[in-house]
């Protein structure tokens, strides 16, 4: 009955306005329910998921309410510094997320410093070992009279030692903050300066061979017994490594730069080599000469003993040898300042052994035991004393 009377009503001409009211009412009635659904709906959200606090992002979760949400951690390297943000944001290059991920700190710059206890300690040793080649380089010019400094080549001793010397003296170069120069000399001189030392000890070992052959008279060789035969295969083996040198830093100078990839949260600064096949080229050209003094000096070990300094060389590039090939694994291991150290320590070590080999037992002789510091000693001739 009252679908009959809102049907004759609606055509009744009497009440024109019945279907506007009719249609508001209808709105009105649509308006309440979303609004009621809109209440709901917060209700829900407020109490499936909280506001996401800074550090955090929030993360739709699709098997439940369309407004809930997780609130997910910044990932490695980004932040975010307001409530309930959607994104997270990078940091500078040069900065770094604190440890809520609420905003963005200046990274750590790390590098070998003079004031870190790792480096204070290598530029004490590295200091310490000039010291001691100093003074056995002053041992070897006081005694240079004596037969012991006599019968080792004086002039390829004192090349030795100064090179040497200067070998433990450049490691000062490696530490402290890399600049342009540092990164340009250090690398370069290092291999130059020990280039020397090798050259020497190569020299040195071919001085033997032509001394033990000249004591045969049909040897060959007993043409080159007192000729600079030494100082210019020094000259010539260290002109290869002043050419690879020169090469390397006209085509690839090495540079400062910032490493911001290798350590999370830290700025590792550095010398770049430039390139890492001159550098590996440089350090396997001093090889080459190290293993062919040894193969020299290995093959005439058993000399004499008028001539054993070969057996004092041969145990020294054996060290030498060791130290620099475990240097490559060891070196490629590490990362930031202590790639420097491993590098340090290589040369430290190689050079003490070429030091400690080659001229301490010489010196104890010098300065202990004069008695073996005698003519007759060293060529292996006891002349019995007079009983008159």
């Amino acid at each position: 009955m009252a679908l009959m009377y809102l049907l004759t009503q609606w055509t009744d001409p009497h009440h024109p306005h019945l279907i506007t009211h009719i249609l508001a009412g209808n709105r009105l009635h649509t308006r309440t329910a979303a609004k009621e659904e809109h209440i709901h709906k917060k209700i829900l959200c407020s109490v499936c998921s909280e506001s996401c606090a800074p550090g955090y992002r929030k993360v739709i979760d699709r098997e439940k309410q369309i407004c809930c949400f997780e609130c997910v951690p910044c990932s490695e390297g980004e932040y975010s510094n307001t409530t309930g943000a959607k994104d997270c944001m990078k940091c500078p290059e040069d900065q770094w997320p604190s440890e809520k991920k609420d905003e963005c700190l200046p990274r750590v710059i790390e590098f070998l410093s003079y004031y870190d206890p790792l480096g204070i300690a290598l530029s004490s040793i590295s200091i310490l070992f000039t010291i001691i080649t100093a003074l056995v380089l002053g041992i070897f010019i006081k005694y240079r009279d004596t037969p012991m400094v006599k019968a080792n080549n004086r002039n390829l001793s004192y090349t030795l030692l100064i090179s040497l010397m200067l070998s433990f003296f450049c490691i000062l170069i490696f530490i402290g903050h890399p600049g342009t120069v540092t990164c340009l000399l250090r690398q370069s001189a290092f291999g130059i300066i020990f280039s020397i030392a090798v050259s020497s000890v190569l020299a040195k070992t071919v001085t033997v061979v032509i001394a033990f052959s000249a004591t045969n008279p049909t040897s060959k060789l007993r043409k080159w017994v007192g000729s600079r035969v030494s100082c210019y295969l020094v000259l010539l083996c260290t002109s290869g490594e002043v050419l690879m040198c020169t090469i390397w830093l006209l085509s690839s100078t090495p540079f400062p730069e910032y490493d911001t990839q290798s350590v999370t949260g830290k700025m590792l600064l550095r010398c770049n080599e430039g390139s890492t096949i001159a550098f590996y080229s440089v350090i396997g050209y001093m090889g080459f000469l190290a293993f062919s003094s040894f193969i020299v000096a290995f093959l005439v070990r058993k000399v004499p003993d008028s001539f054993n300094e070969a057996q004092h060389i041969t145990f020294s590039m054996l060290v030498f040898c060791s130290v620099w090939v475990s240097f490559i694994p060891a070196y490629l291991s590490v990362k930031g300042k202590y790639m420097v150290a491993v590098e340090i320590f290589a040369i430290l070590t190689s050079s003490a052994g070429l030091l400690g080999c080659i001229f301490i037992p010489k010196c104890y002789i010098i300065l202990f035991r004069p008695d073996l510091n005698k003519r007759e000693q060293l060529t292996g001739k006891q002349y019995p004393k007079n009983t008159a």
